[in-house]
């Protein structure tokens, strides 16, 4: 009667070794996942896990901030209808396809910001598969390049201007 207090005492012991050994193996990965969660959140650009279900379930503050929003608006809504223009959701949903077949997809789009304005946008998708490789969701990188496309317009018209100017220098100097 008295040795079932030791089986008893053995087995305790047993598991209590086997989860010591079980929780040391997760402390690295949960350490990597807090690491990746922080650095996703304080890249310069956007940043949106979408679930297989096709909302939002995550957003950084960088595109936040590239929609003049937060990210309490668009967590829970269709990330197609909460970044994009209606006219650009064909295209989207192309790229989309591709991204299924292919792992990941990029290209130029306009974003909707919440004042209804456009942000020129590059966007690339990323599918994300479990351990048994089912599609669990994917991962919508946004960076607004519209600053940098208003630049390239200004430089691009004084170059045209410079260039008429020389023109009208050269007939000038001929005359």
């Amino acid at each position: 009667m008295r040795w079932w207090y030791v089986y008893l005492f053995g087995t305790v012991t047993l598991l209590t070794i086997a989860l010591r050994r079980v929780l040391r193996r997760q402390k690295p990965l949960i350490d990597e996942l807090y690491s990746s969660r922080v650095a996703i959140e304080h890249v310069h650009s956007g940043v949106a896990w979408v679930g297989n279900d096709g909302k939002i379930g995550r957003v950084n503050a960088a595109l936040a901030r590239a929609l003049h929003t937060t990210p309490q608006d668009l967590v829970g809504h269709e990330w197609l209808e909460a970044i994009f223009p209606k006219p650009e959701w064909n295209r989207i949903r192309e790229a989309y396809s591709r991204m299924l077949i292919q792992g990941k997809e990029s290209l130029e789009a306009n974003a909707e910001r919440a004042d209804d304005s456009l942000a020129q946008v590059d966007v690339l998708l990323v599918a994300v598969h479990d351990h048994k490789m089912r599609f669990v969701g994917h991962h919508c990188l946004v960076e607004d390049r519209t600053a940098m496309r208003v630049l390239e317009e200004q430089v691009r018209e004084m170059t045209e201007t410079l260039k008429r100017q020389s023109s009208i220098r050269t007939t000038l100097v001929k005359w």
